[in-house]
């Protein structure tokens, strides 16, 4: 197969029967075999209803349906999980991103050598709220990931080879860092390709601004978590032993000027400052040990209730 193109979704039941038409011609154009995987994301409207009447005409549109709303992140792997294609395209569900963009995406995967394509807005249709965030939260993440090329790493118009969706996990709000997370995994073949960004059609916004800040506490979450995920030990412990001799070497040093019969009434602040930094270097070295032994046995991170999908199987596990 072709081409899996990975949607996720969240109340967008009006914006469904377009988009899928208008990937339908896309694909009949350059004659890709492909299938469209639409994840719902817990919707309270009749997007799944819709997505199932689309289905009976063409049965290469499957859908999953969460029980609940998780994220965009937890589609995403869903999706991950479940594509067949050799490169895997994924857009957004509400038509702001123009699937006239796939043949060339896909090119740039196949002939280009590339192993993702990440679009860039370069112009876009969002109040100056969003823009001027956006750029900056950007330029932070650029500064971090080691990768200057991209500038838009949030655009969720992007192309992978289906290695590299098969070699990450996403989760909780991980998606804004696939590209990172790609190049941790040593697919460092990354790019990125201007693409149309469209006005929004029907429905409204599901982000809010709040999303930039978490966007930044997950940026600081997984540089760390990828730094000391598997060796805990390595910062908890450092840091711990640190403090621990600091503390210790202040009360052992006012425990022999007791010792030698000198008051140490005049040095209580000392005596504080060594039992508290002692106490907290344990702390941190047990800290250590014990998130040794959970990162050992980790429970899953991608659980998530399905309560419905058809045309994809179950999995096994």
């Amino acid at each position: 197969m072709d081409i899996s193109v990975v949607i996720p979704l969240y109340n967008e039941e009006e914006s469904l029967p377009e988009l899928i038409a208008w990937i339908e011609r896309v694909m009949n154009e350059h004659t890709f075999s492909y299938e469209i995987l639409m994840i719902d994301d817990g919707s309270r409207d009749r997007s799944w209803e819709v997505l199932n009447e689309l289905a009976t005409k063409n049965p290469s549109i499957k859908g999953i349906r969460f029980q609940l709303n998780y994220g965009k992140s937890a589609a995403l792997h869903e999706g991950f999980q479940a594509a067949e294609g050799d490169v895997v395209i994924t857009m957004d569900a509400d038509m702001q991103d123009s699937p006239d963009e796939i043949p060339e995406l896909y090119r740039m995967i196949v002939e280009g050598g590339n192993d993702l394509v990440s679009g860039y807005k370069k112009k876009r249709y969002d109040p100056i709220a969003k823009t001027i965030p956006s750029k900056f939260y950007n330029w932070v993440t650029r500064k971090v990931s080691g990768i200057p090329n991209l500038h838009d790493f949030n655009c969720g118009l992007k192309a992978y080879r289906n290695e590299v969706i098969k070699n990450i996990e996403v989760y909780g709000e991980m998606h804004r860092f696939i590209p990172l997370m790609a190049k941790w995994a040593g697919f460092d073949k990354i790019t990125e390709k201007v693409v149309q960004h469209r006005a929004r059609k029907y429905g409204v916004t599901k982000f809010g601004l709040n999303r930039f800040v978490n966007g930044f506490l997950d940026l600081v979450t997984i540089v760390f978590t990828h730094k000391y995920l598997k060796q805990p030990m390595h910062f908890f412990g450092t840091w711990g032993v640190v403090l621990a001799s600091i503390g210790g070497g202040m009360l052992t040093y006012l425990a022999i000027l007791k010792i030698m019969g000198q008051g140490i009434g005049n040095r209580v602040p000392a005596l504080i400052f060594g039992t508290v930094t002692f106490l907290l270097g344990f702390i941190l070295f047990s800290t250590g040990l014990l998130a040794e032994l959970i990162s050992r046995h980790s429970p899953y991170k991608n659980d998530y209730l399905i309560k419905e999908r058809f045309g994809i199987k179950e999995k096994v596990n």
